[in-house]
C-alpha cells in the first residue's frame, strides 16, 4: 500500500487538502465528507487518508482500519440524526460491485426508509 498521495485519485486529493470539501470527520487515519452525488438525504463517504485501492487490497494487518471507519460512521450517523431510525453502511468493490473511485471508501446512507431489494 502506498502512503503517498496518488495524484490521479480524487479521494487522495481531498484527504491531502488539495481539493476543497466540507470535512465532517477526520482523525490521523480516516476522513469523512458528503457524497457529491447523494443517493439519499444523508449520504456520506468515510475513507482512509492513505491510498488503498479497494477492500481486496486491505492486508490482514490493516483490518482494524475497517473498524475505525465503522466507528467514524457511527459517530457521524448520530450527529446527522440517523441513529434512531437506522442507516446503511456500504463498501463497494470493483466495477461490477459499483466501485466508481478506486480508493477504499464506505458509504453512510440514511434519512429515508430503504426501498430497494438489497435489504
Amino acid at each position: 500500500m502506498s502512503k503517498k498521495v496518488e495524484t490521479d485519485c480524487i479521494f487522495c486529493q481531498i484527504a491531502a487538502g488539495r481539493v476543497a470539501t466540507e470535512i465532517l470527520y477526520q482523525d490521523e487515519e480516516v476522513i469523512a465528507f458528503r457524497d457529491i452525488n447523494p443517493q439519499a438525504p444523508a449520504h456520506l463517504l468515510i475513507l482512509p487518508r492513505r491510498h488503498i485501492p479497494s477492500l481486496a487490497h486491505l492486508s490482514e494487518g490493516e483490518s482494524s482500519l475497517i473498524g475505525r471507519m465503522v466507528g467514524a460512521a457511527n459517530r457521524l450517523a448520530k450527529s446527522e440524526g440517523l441513529s434512531e431510525k437506522g442507516y446503511r453502511l456500504v463498501i463497494n468493490y470493483g466495477e461490477w460491485g459499483g466501485q466508481l473511485v478506486t480508493h477504499l471508501h464506505m458509504h453512510l446512507i440514511g434519512g429515508r426508509k430503504l426501498t430497494d431489494k438489497l435489504g
